[in-house]
């Protein structure tokens, strides 16, 4: 059994990185509110298509 598994609400895949809470749950209905949540492979890719746009704004603001 992985030591962590997928925070997305009926998923049980074993756990590949994780990210921020509060950004995961506009995406996906998670098990638990907690400050930051596992995601599987799968998830962070589909994760990280939906943020794309969100992050680089995150990022420009970081430089400034």
């Amino acid at each position: 059994m992985p030591d962590k598994i997928c925070g997305v609400k009926d998923c049980e895949k074993e756990s590949f990185q994780t990210v921020p809470s509060d950004k995961a749950s506009k995406l996906f209905v998670l098990k638990e509110e907690r400050t930051k949540v596992h995601l599987c492979r799968e998830h962070y890719k589909e994760y990280k298509r939906n943020t794309k746009k969100e992050r680089k704004l995150d990022r420009l603001d970081w430089v400034r």
